[in-house]
């Protein structure tokens, strides 16, 4: 109460305020306009917005010459893809003017559980990061990956009930929402009222018009404009996605018009940590679409008011009294990059540095899982049972795949892999402590799916990493069966991480002790660490910008056409597990 006593106040110009910023020419994000303002800062709330008052301020920043527009805000994202914890991921976006994300927790869910997800909204208090955390929907995503928990309809009422989740995240077992699928349907009644995104790769007509029907609010994956325009005729809101391997910003800018424009989102999903800190986030997503020739305006609407009124958040996403003053303060209108960012009424980082980088300490970790894996039991050998094999075809810098046909090389009896053909052998290997389930070899406590991949590029050795998503299983690719032991062993140790090999010799790692997805380190040495991964596959053959967030979503079994489990080879289409050889 005393607090909004004094805001008000602040308002009136009857108190000073905390913090003035003074002269700038403020983005108006409702009107479409740019007003030379002052903005009166009380209490971590903008005041007020406009002429100077009587009143004066205890801090002053002088804006004039420059632009004042609310903090950007990311509409769909992973942290955990950052391969960092949500301190040193904040570290490196909000720099760049992103003062809010909409979190999905669903990788370390996938991993740990409900556990998991409360410590992610745990480990993201006391940040200069507003962290929004939906509620994972899909854990397992489907029946056909074995995950390392269970979400449950109660589980998802919980996180509503104690605060931690702002609604549903992104509802990815498409097939069964349009199918009726009780459970599906029982944790969308569980977040009613609240925000539930989607995930409907490629669906249309009637089927998505089923999909729309069950409640679902968005979507993030289309890949061409036909189908993004069809999701913004039946009322989805669009999340346009510009992630490290799902590069959607330039083929769907040109949808985007005047008339549909606010019902348009920018979002990052799933970004590795050196693009993080070479390229950002949302920022460079705004930054782009003012090439491409959208007003400015507009594409900072798009990454701030838009994202805040379909979440909800009407606490934030524009330069208006009662919102959290969350600002960007740029020179450029053409090219917004921040050089100042305030973030609840502070400072808080300055010329693309962070004021104060010392970070809260995470909680707890050291239960958030495991590689339960008994590799004397694990075997890459492929009988071979026909002379053409099904093949992932990857296509770069995109989610989807190819189903291909192959002729097998097969010696002495088995199926192998032919770098000459850029056609490798892939692996998933369940690492959660589940028991086999009879679709797969019980080696180590979990299944082993075996299948063939092309499109990676390697001529010589493997590549392994316990990111996998969204099961996180742990994935091998590679050219012959004694490098694949030798990176996932690798991969395997201190709990999961990355690594590169080639024989027997591991040639580079990165330990991601937090569930097997995250390090614990800054994301600068994380991101300095990552490049010397992807410069060590570049030495295998590789000529993938980053081939280990390729190889993470190869087996991820709810975006088409064929990916990998550790159940064995899913026909995405047909929503089945199919046979390795045809």
């Amino acid at each position: 109460m005393d607090s909004t006593r004094n805001l008000l106040a602040v308002a009136r110009g009857a108190a000073d305020a905390d913090l003035l910023l003074c002269g700038g020419r403020v983005v108006n994000v409702f009107t479409g306009t740019i007003e030379t303002a002052d903005v009166a800062i009380a209490g971590g709330r903008i005041a007020r917005v406009g002429a100077p008052a009587t009143a004066g301020a205890k801090r002053v920043i002088d804006c004039r010459g420059r632009f004042i527009a609310p903090g950007l805000i990311d509409a769909h994202v992973h942290i955990e893809s950052s391969l960092c914890l949500p301190a040193a991921f904040a570290a490196a976006v909000v720099p760049r003017g992103v003062t809010s994300v909409v979190t999905d927790p669903h990788e370390i869910a996938n991993v740990a559980g409900v556990a998991g997800v409360r410590f992610m909204a745990e480990a993201s208090r006391g940040l200069p990061l507003r962290v929004i955390v939906m509620a994972p929907s899909c854990v397992p995503a489907t029946p056909m990956a074995s995950a390392g928990a269970t979400l449950t309809a109660e589980d998802v009422a919980a996180l509503r009930r104690d605060g931690v989740a702002h609604g549903l995240a992104e509802v990815m077992n498409y097939p069964g929402v349009i199918a009726g699928d009780a459970d599906l349907l029982g944790k969308i009644a569980a977040m009613a009222g609240r925000p539930i995104d989607g995930h409907c790769p490629g669906v249309s007509g009637a089927a998505l018009s089923a999909y729309a029907a069950a409640g679902i609010g968005s979507d993030h994956e289309a890949v061409t404009p036909d189908e993004a325009r069809a999701k913004l005729a039946i009322g989805l809101q669009l999340l346009i996605r510009e992630a490290t391997n799902a590069r959607n910003l330039d083929a769907l800018l040109p949808v985007i018009t005047p008339q549909n424009s606010r019902r348009v989102c920018f979002c990052t999903d799933d970004r590795a940590p050196g693009e993080l800190l070479e390229s950002g986030s949302v920022d460079e997503m705004v930054r782009r679409a003012i090439r491409f020739g959208i007003d400015p305006v507009e594409a900072i609407r798009l990454a701030t008011l838009n994202t805040a009124e379909y979440f909800g958040l009407g606490d934030r996403g524009a330069i208006a009294p009662g919102r959290h003053a969350d600002v960007l303060i740029f020179d450029e209108l053409q090219n917004p990059v921040a050089a100042c960012v305030i973030a609840g009424g502070c400072e808080v980082a300055r010329d693309g540095r962070l004021l104060d980088p010392a970070m809260p300490p995470p909680p707890a970790f050291a239960a958030l899982g495991r590689c339960a894996i008994d590799f004397e039991r694990v075997s890459f050998r492929i009988k071979a049972v026909g002379e053409r094999v099904r093949v992932i075809g990857s296509l770069a810098d995109q989610l989807v795949t190819e189903h291909r046909v192959e002729r097998a090389r097969v010696v002495d009896g088995f199926a192998e892999a032919d770098a000459a053909r850029d056609l490798a052998k892939m692996a998933v290997i369940g690492r959660h402590g589940g028991a086999a389930d009879g679709r797969g070899d019980d080696q180590g406590g979990g299944n082993v799916g075996l299948g063939f991949i092309a499109g990676i590029g390697l001529r010589r050795g493997a590549i392994a990493g316990t990111v996998a998503h969204d099961h996180h299983n742990l994935v091998v690719i590679g050219v012959d069966d004694r490098s694949m032991h030798t990176a996932a062993r690798a991969a395997a140790r201190n709990g999961g991480g990355l690594a590169v090999a080639e024989g027997e010799t591991a040639l580079a790692a990165l330990p991601l002790p937090v569930g097997g997805l995250m390090s614990d380190r800054p994301i600068d040495e994380v991101a300095a660490a990552h490049a010397k991964l992807i410069a060590a596959a570049r030495s295998l053959g590789s000529p993938l910008g980053d081939p280990f967030m390729a190889m993470s979503f190869m087996a991820l079994e709810v975006i088409p056409a064929l990916k990998l489990t550790d159940k064995g080879l899913v026909d995405v289409e047909k929503f089945e597990i199919v046979g390795l050889f045809v």
